[in-house]
């Protein structure tokens, strides 16, 4: 894919967007050919210095960005010059698809092996051993608490996670992280 392409694709600016938030984007969204100081980009896009700066922190921080030093010979200073490396986007969302799929099945199990009670005045789900433990009764209010079927939210969990392993085409015996 195209590094323009990559940019256009609504999930890969979506996650940029997840990344570096609303203020980050323009510099995210809009990275120059070659090195570029912070300096540089904060006026070209009219943002604030350290927004620029915590976009590109965070773009680093997540192999999309590097940077090189240099140092004025006169005054000392040091100088950022920064690239922006976008060619592994596709590898990092397969990445979070990975970790995404592990935590549902991991949530799945939980929903699946446990029996809930739910205070329906606080909103507070409890599981079995914690509801035993208060009588039944919510430690809040006094409420009692009721059994609560979390059918419709397994069977949603299900079909996400039966939709992301044929996304990555994962078996369901394989375990990968």
């Amino acid at each position: 894919m195209a590094f323009e392409e990559l940019l256009e694709d609504p999930v890969i600016q979506k996650y940029l967007h997840e990344l570096v938030g609303p203020k980050g984007m323009p510099v995210a969204a809009a990275p120059p050919d070659g090195e570029v100081t912070d300096e540089e980009l904060a006026e070209q896009l009219g943002l604030e210095l350290n927004d620029v700066r915590r976009a590109l922190f965070i773009l680093y921080e997540n192999d999309l960005a590097s940077y090189r030093r240099l140092r004025d010979e006169d005054s000392g200073w040091l100088t950022y010059l920064w690239t922006f490396e976008y060619d592994n986007i596709p590898e990092q969302l397969e990445e979070e698809m990975h970790r995404l799929l592990a935590a549902l099945e991991a949530r799945h199990e939980y929903e699946v092996q446990n029996e809930f009670y739910l205070c329906e005045r606080c909103g507070i789900r409890f599981e079995f051993d914690e509801a035993m433990e208060w009588g039944f009764q919510c430690p809040e209010c006094g409420t009692s608490v009721d059994a609560m079927e979390n059918t419709r939210l397994v069977e949603s969990m299900e079909g996400r996670i039966e939709q992301l392993r044929e996304e990555l085409n994962v078996d369901a015996t394989e375990v990968e992280v």
